[in-house]
């Protein structure tokens, strides 16, 4: 009998454009992109497939459609979980009907049943399907733990073939490890241990992340498997970053990382946002995180005059929307961290004899009482290049608040301006003929200063790296424009 092993995508369910469908195409475009970078199975309609925002009309058809383009390549896990124990039989006897290898029954949700519900949904499931079953343990979707001692009971069912853990708890993994090991395969379901549980005996994973570097997971799970621990552990250190990431934000930021390595898989459906629960700020650093893989490519474009729809953010220096939309300007915005030491920066970029020159010039000379202009250095007296500008947004007022704007926001985006010089090749070429304008949010309850340090790096690092490569296009913002939230909407 079928028993999962390897590398499976929880694959991401595109959608069409104007979101009521699944785009068939873009599902099989998917499904061979992850065949091809080598891994051992594809599971349809999970959590990162978003099957419970799905009618039961697109359930199958995503179904059908992963089982007649993996035509028998690879096995195919058919998510077939529901809140109901006649839904998820219907879901598991539509799996087997439509040609899938094997079915995934998370285990139910909302209503919380006891214990011997949990036991009797799948206890009934199994008895009526001759079908492979894998448990599927994920508490912090469900509200309810799937213990240990229950997973004992049901391997002893013949169908009961695995458990998918994404619960994220290694001591979980270890003690059904332990009790059936020689019963069920255990699939690792959280991108954050995948090695600590290979390690630790499991047979594999079923990764919201392998959609989008399958082959690396793939790498790590051959690795482990030739017992060369040290080279996986590279492995997984490199990626981990982008695995706490997914794990955090799941389909938001599995969808938002296929759309930056290139392969269009719409949007996620409300109420799930990009700038919900894939932060602004995670989404840079998803973005980051690719390019130093090489999965995704910086955008290389020149500092020349583009239209730029911007408020008046720049008053303070005397730029006007209209000056920035008919002279040489490129700007970029970005927010770092939470709470009182959140970070928000608004930036220009321009050449010294043109308007952001004039502008740093009037800043300098005739500053804004409560909005004095500071030029970022790195240590006494050496300043960063391009020289860059920074102007606080809130209006000081009182000591502890100018020594955080001068202080750990200065020096974190001075370091930031300094990073990405030693990065990025257009700017290095034109530093010493550039200067940087940026308007600098530091939140007057702000206290902790490393954090407002790190928040003010982050927050100008990908501002810079934005306004350089020109994002967002118009394209990225019609993709998200019914489904981003503004950063501090809705926010206590």
């Amino acid at each position: 009998m079928f028993k999962p092993k390897g590398i499976m995508p929880a694959l991401v369910t595109p959608f069409t454009k104007n979101g009521d469908g699944v785009d068939e195409t873009q599902l099989r475009t998917l499904v061979n992109y992850c065949i091809e970078k080598g891994v051992e199975g594809v599971v349809p309609c999970g959590t990162t497939g978003e099957f419970v925002n799905m009618t039961l009309e697109e359930k199958k058809q995503a179904i059908e459609v992963v089982v007649d383009e993996v035509n028998g390549r690879v096995p195919v896990v058919a998510g077939a979980g529901a809140s109901g124990t006649d839904q998820a039989l219907n879901m598991v006897k539509f799996a087997k009907n439509a040609g899938a290898d094997a079915a995934l029954v998370v285990t139910p949700y909302y209503l919380k049943s006891a214990s011997r519900g949990i036991y009797e949904h799948y206890f009934t499931i199994a008895s009526k399907v001759d079908i492979p079953i894998i448990l599927y343990n994920i508490p912090q979707c469900t509200g309810l733990p799937l213990p240990w001692q229950m997973v004992e009971d049901l391997a002893q069912l013949p169908n009961i073939v695995g458990l998918k853990d994404s619960s994220g708890q290694l001591s979980f993994i270890l003690a059904v490890l332990e009790k059936v090991r020689d019963k069920i395969n255990v699939m690792c379901g959280h991108d954050e241990v995948v090695l600590p549980a290979l390690a630790a005996g499991a047979s594999g994973a079923i990764l919201a992340s392998a959609n989008f570097i399958p082959e690396i997971w793939v790498e790590i799970y051959r690795e482990t498997k030739k017992n060369n621990l040290e080279r996986a552990r590279e492995l997984q250190y490199g990626v981990q970053k982008i695995a706490r990431i997914t794990a955090q934000s799941g389909a938001v930021a599995s969808k938002e990382a296929l759309s930056i390595i290139g392969i269009d898989v719409g949007i996620v459906r409300l109420p799930l946002s990009l700038g919900g629960e894939l932060t602004y700020e995670a989404s840079e650093e998803l973005r980051l995180e690719l390019e130093k893989l090489g999965k995704a490519k910086p955008r290389q474009i020149k500092l020349e005059t583009e239209e730029v729809p911007l408020e008046e953010r720049f008053k303070a220096v005397h730029i006007t929307p209209q000056t920035i939309r008919e002279l040489s300007l490129r700007v970029g915005e970005a927010l770092a961290g939470k709470d009182a030491e959140v970070a928000h920066i608004d930036l220009m970029i321009g050449n010294k004899d043109g308007p952001v020159g004039v502008a740093y010039a009037r800043a300098k000379a005739n500053p804004t009482p409560g909005h004095e202009a500071l030029v970022a250095i790195l240590e006494p007296n050496i300043m960063v290049k391009p020289i860059t500008l920074m102007v606080p947004t809130v209006t000081i007022r009182n000591m502890r608040q100018a020594s955080m704007v001068y202080g750990p926001a200065q020096a974190g985006i001075a370091k930031a301006v300094a990073d990405t010089l030693a990065e990025n090749n257009l700017l290095k070429q034109t530093a010493e003929e550039m200067i940087v304008i940026a308007n600098v949010f530091v939140h007057p309850s702000a206290v902790d200063r490393q954090r407002v340090y790190i928040n003010n790096y982050k927050a100008m690092h990908h501002a810079l790296l934005r306004a350089l490569e020109g994002r967002p296009s118009p394209s990225e913002v019609i993709r998200n424009k019914d489904r981003s939230r503004h950063p501090f909407k809705y926010t206590p």
